[in-house]
């Protein structure tokens, strides 16, 4: 009697064991299982944050670009002198200077430029960042630009800095490339403040072109001295160019078009470019980089870029 209770006793005791065994090994199956949910959820977010930071930061290499060109074309002066800390260590630009401006032309370029310093602040704040590429400013790179959309060689060569028209169509050559960029990377960014940066981005942008491409609206029928080109010829021949480098059909459009191509399909004037439903036309990475090193090759720097773009994205070409 006496061992058939040791025996029971021994029965439920085992039974007890077994179920907080059982109870135990559930717990940490689960609590595996979270850990491992934790896991895969860090690892994809930590994947999505890095594709934003790659697109973010890859738009720096215009800022920087626009921030030292409108910098020195209105002050005389660039990031170096006036916010070192921006450049990260990066090397001083090439061939840039002032230009020779009227007052109200010069005032809104400075705009511009102060404009540009917040927006390299707004995306180092975002994000990691990286120093500014060499950029070659020089008239000679604006010149050999002018060379390839008329498909000849200008004569005298053309000089960004000599006036306002000449510095008006130089710079309608750089802000709406990076405006088509934002476009394009404001649907692949996955975090929410990623997207409130760009469209902040995007919207000051677009203002600039707006105000570039009016300034030579104003001017179009103008002659472009000391060339036979009207300001209009100038800005055709320039988007037709950044298109064929792009390289993925048409994104570009210059201030006058054709009726059909016109907002509305009837009209010729275009201060605006934008799809026959006037939204903006986006482009990649990729697309950019064709047409910022003017060589129609992501892997082949040039341009305002002699040693490449910076970041990733750029780099990952290289």
């Amino acid at each position: 009697m006496h061992a058939h209770k040791v025996r029971l006793h021994d029965l439920q005791t085992v039974n007890h064991i077994s179920s907080m065994a059982l109870s135990t090994s559930a717990a940490s199956t689960t609590a595996l299982i979270t850990i491992l949910l934790l896991l895969l959820l860090l690892h994809g977010g930590s994947s999505t944050a890095q594709s934003d930071v790659d697109l973010l930061e890859f738009p720096l290499n215009l800022e920087y670009l626009e921030a030292e060109f409108f910098s020195w074309g209105a002050l005389g002066r660039g990031l170096d002198s006036i916010e070192p800390n921006l450049t990260m260590g990066g090397p001083s630009p090439v061939g840039v200077r002032k230009a020779n401006l009227s007052p109200l032309v010069q005032d809104i370029i400075a705009q511009f430029a102060y404009q540009e310093f917040g927006h390299l602040r707004a995306i180092k704040r975002t994000v990691p960042g990286f120093p500014r590429p060499l950029l070659n400013l020089s008239s000679s790179t604006f010149a050999t630009i002018m060379n390839n959309a008329f498909g000849r060689s200008l004569f005298p060569p053309f000089n960004p800095y000599a006036n306002d028209i000449n510095y008006l169509l130089a710079s309608y050559v750089i802000p709406y490339v990076g405006l088509t960029g934002y476009v394009g990377t404001a649907p692949r960014l996955q975090n929410a403040t990623s997207k409130a940066l760009v469209a902040g981005l995007l919207g000051v942008e677009a203002g600039q072109d707006a105000v570039i491409r009016t300034l030579l609206y104003e001017r179009a029928q103008q002659r472009v001295l000391p060339y036979r080109f009207t300001v209009a010829e100038f800005t055709i021949r320039i988007s037709s160019l950044r298109d064929r480098l792009g390289n993925e059909g048409l994104k570009d459009e210059g201030l006058t078009v054709p009726p059909s191509q016109g907002a509305g399909g009837g009209i010729t004037g275009n201060i605006l470019a934008g799809n026959q439903n006037s939204l903006a036309f986006n482009r990649t990475p990729e697309e950019l980089l064709r047409i910022v090193y003017g060589t129609g090759e992501v892997n082949v720097p040039g341009g305002f870029y002699p040693r490449g773009a910076n970041g990733r994205i750029a780099q990952s070409f290289l």
